[in-house]
């Protein structure tokens, strides 16, 4: 359980009443989210309120007409899912830097420019978000962020998802162990032993992920695996 000085305000406003609870704001967060967060480990103090900061208390009657219980873990579940999260100024901004790095992961791990069939470095894609003035909403996912921004830079910079086949030919030597870390990177769709013990493989990856496979690759091989995209 968090301690109560270091907790938020989770606020749902229904039948015409507020209800409000203490809590963690990374577990909040998280629940939320749908991660496997014990509820109990999120509450800072196992109350329904009216005004928590004030410490108002709901009419029994209230609470019953909006809920059908008065379990306060229950009814802390529904606050938190239905409900709005009162975060601090700081934990919005830490919540918003953290989820636009993991917005900028995930395009330049995922999208290429079609110009070029290159990714994007990270830099880039943070400065076209910048110049298309992205807001990272802390409450919603990195998905649906994803998909926001992805519509906003398309205007400044030429990108799209995409996935590419690449062929792969593991040496001998190195097969049998490299072929392992190969499969599990992508989808593999095809693969082939050769008498000489070699490996033959194509696998589908997303295109942004091309110089992790290659560099995946080098180190398994010691640069001796040989590669080829498929157009």
């Amino acid at each position: 359980m968090v301690a109560l000085d270091e907790s938020i305000i989770a606020r749902l406003k229904t039948h015409g009443k507020t209800f409000e609870v203490f809590v963690d704001p990374d577990g909040a967060l998280a629940f939320k989210k749908g991660d496997p967060v014990k509820i109990e480990d999120v509450l800072a103090v196992e109350d329904v309120f009216s005004d928590a900061k004030n410490g108002d208390r709901p009419a029994e009657q209230d609470v019953i007409n909006a809920f059908g219980t008065t379990d306060a873990v229950r009814i802390a579940e529904k606050i938190i899912n239905e409900g709005e999260l009162q975060l601090t100024t700081e934990q919005r901004r830490k919540i918003q830097e953290d989820k636009k790095k993991q917005v900028i992961a995930f395009i330049a791990r995922n999208a290429i420019n079609p110009q070029t069939k290159a990714p994007h470095p990270p830099a880039r894609i943070e400065t076209a978000m910048d110049e298309a003035g992205i807001h990272i909403d802390p409450m919603k996912s990195v998905e649906e962020q994803v998909d926001i921004t992805m519509k906003a830079i398309r205007p400044i910079i030429p990108i799209r998802f995409e996935e590419v086949k690449v062929a792969i030919k593991l040496p001998s030597e190195y097969a049998a162990k490299a072929y392992g870390g190969v499969a599990k990177f992508g989808n593999l769709l095809k693969q082939e032993w050769q008498n000489d013990g070699s490996w033959i493989g194509v696998i589908s990856i997303p295109a942004g992920m091309q110089d992790e496979l290659y560099s995946l690759l080098n180190r398994l091989t010691k640069g001796s695996a040989e590669t080829r995209l498929i157009k």
